[in-house]
């Protein structure tokens, strides 16, 4: 028997082509996005680390408001020695219209402390919110980048992950289907992507840039001797997304049962008295305000937060003090994409932990 284990070059343009008829269908482009335009690439982490190594300078910064998944410091940072410039932004602040004047401040603040911004960086939809921006707070942001002639990255690798909810809640844009005319240079605008969350396939380390910038597509060009995604990643990838019906099942499924697991944490939160940040509807986590029960004994710990973490974590629940850089204490980023009884176990430890 002849087993096929051609691996080759040719696999990342036929990836690029299979992304490309994917885009189109998800994120509904304003304008075709055509294979030239999307670069494939070893794993979010790398998608980064290109994107600040192509279009920033060590030293420099790139701008976000918070919370925030907080590795991005660790993307940045690590290889292209770049900063992470946080707005001092409240949580609903992060996606009204006016978040640019937070962006503004913090603009001004960095200049003075030496620090040129030159990417914004916005997750939508959002981690660790589990929100989607307003149309209206993306062209609003959208603008401020043209002002100041800053990138904007839009990291949409929650994209597919949107589900519906009894709560209000903003659905999913995606900045590639605003038409920029107007509001933007649309060489200013990136998108990554990677198959790791809406497909559950961390495993693969795939995803891809998307602009219409020659210049920064050549500066990533570049750099993908060091970040090219593997043949059999480049291979499974292709046959995954050529499969259009198994794709739209699969997607199909998982937001119905991320629905179903959204509807029984928040549930079971009430049930507890313990409140939450309303109007999330996409990934797999909810954000929780664990701070009437941020202890007074810090317990050999630095902080009241990690105080808190250090007692679930007793009970055997592992939630992450401080990960995402909020303003307000004592919230934690909740995963609840596991089976009713597991999560329902885990609440009950909490509750244990806090009582």
């Amino acid at each position: 028997m002849l087993i096929n284990l051609d691996f080759s070059d040719a696999k990342m343009g036929f990836l690029s082509q299979r992304a490309t008829e994917a885009v189109g269908g998800l994120a509904l482009p304003w304008s075709p996005v055509t294979p030239d335009m999307i670069q494939c690439v070893g794993a979010a982490t790398a998608m980064h680390d290109i994107l600040a190594w192509g279009v920033t300078n060590p030293g420099e910064g790139v701008l976000t408001s918070r919370p925030i998944y907080g590795r991005f410091e660790l993307d940045f940072g690590n290889m292209s020695q770049v900063r992470v410039v946080y707005s001092r932004n409240k949580i609903e602040e992060a996606f009204q219209d006016d978040i640019v004047e937070k962006f503004e401040e913090a603009l001004l603040r960095s200049r003075k402390a030496g620090v040129d911004v030159k990417m914004v960086l916005i997750v939508n939809p959002h981690n660790p919110l589990g929100r989607c921006y307003h149309k209206s707070t993306l062209v609003s942001i959208m603008q401020f980048c043209q002002r100041h002639r800053l990138h904007l990255l839009s990291d949409e690798i929650y994209a597919c992950s949107v589900f519906d909810t009894d709560e209000p809640a903003a659905p999913f844009t995606s900045i590639l289907s605003i038409n920029p005319t107007g509001i933007i240079d649309p060489e200013l605008l990136h998108v990554t992507y990677g198959l790791s969350k809406d497909f559950g396939a961390a495993g693969l380390r795939l995803g891809v840039i998307i602009t219409r910038s020659q210049p920064v597509l050549r500066a990533i060009e570049a750099a993908m001797r060091f970040n090219n995604p593997s043949g059999a990643s480049l291979a499974i990838g292709s046959a995954m997304l050529e499969d259009r019906a198994w794709c739209r099942a699969f997607i199909d499924s998982s937001r119905l049962k991320l629905a179903q697991a959204h509807r029984h944490i928040t549930s079971q939160l009430r049930d507890m008295g313990i409140k939450y940040l309303p109007g999330s509807n996409a990934g797999f986590f909810i954000w929780v305000d664990l701070s009437p029960y941020l202890p007074s004994d810090f317990d050999g710990e630095s902080n009241q937060e990690f105080a808190l973490a250090k007692r679930l974590h007793k009970m055997g629940v592992f939630l992450h003090p401080r990960e995402e850089h909020s303003i307000e204490q004592g919230w934690f980023r909740m995963v609840y994409s596991q089976d009713p009884k597991t999560v329902t176990e885990g609440l009950r430890r909490i509750h244990k932990a806090v009582s």
